[in-house]
Formats: C-alpha cells, structure tokens, sequence
C-alpha cells in the first residue's frame, strides 16, 4: 500500500516505474516517489545485478536533475 504521508508529492522524475496499490487502486510510480517500505519490498527481491543497475538509473536521474538546473552541492 502507498503510504502518501510519507510521499507528499509525486514527482515522476527518475522514471523507474513499478505498479503498487493507492488507495485501493493499482497506479505506476516512480522508486522515489515510493514510500520506504515500499522501496524496501522492492528491493529485497532483487539481486545484486539488479541493485547495481537501479542504483545506475537513480545516479543517470539525478546527474541529469543537476544538469538541467546547474546544481553543485557543497564540497
């Protein structure tokens, strides 16, 4: 079950989509718009090659994120 307090806003933007239930209905969201527990479940049925390549598409979003808006964290 989405647990929405924990998520307030959907945000769509790693486009790593997996199907969970909203509030009695099946809906796509994106691993980082799920909540912690959500993620958690995910994550436990995959193996290492499976964890490695999320971890890649979570690193390519976020490079991109920065890119667009000229983000650099402090050192």
């Amino acid at each position: 079950m989405h647990e929405q307090s924990n998520i307030p806003t959907v945000r769509n933007l790693d486009g790593e989509y997996y199907r969970v239930v909203c509030d009695g209905n099946h809906v796509c969201r994106c691993f980082s718009d799920l909540s912690e527990s959500e993620q958690d479940m995910i994550m436990e049925k995959y193996d290492a090659e499976q964890l490695r390549r999320l971890c890649r598409c979570l690193c390519i979003s976020l490079r991109q994120i920065g890119d667009a808006l000229d983000l650099v964290g402090d050192e």
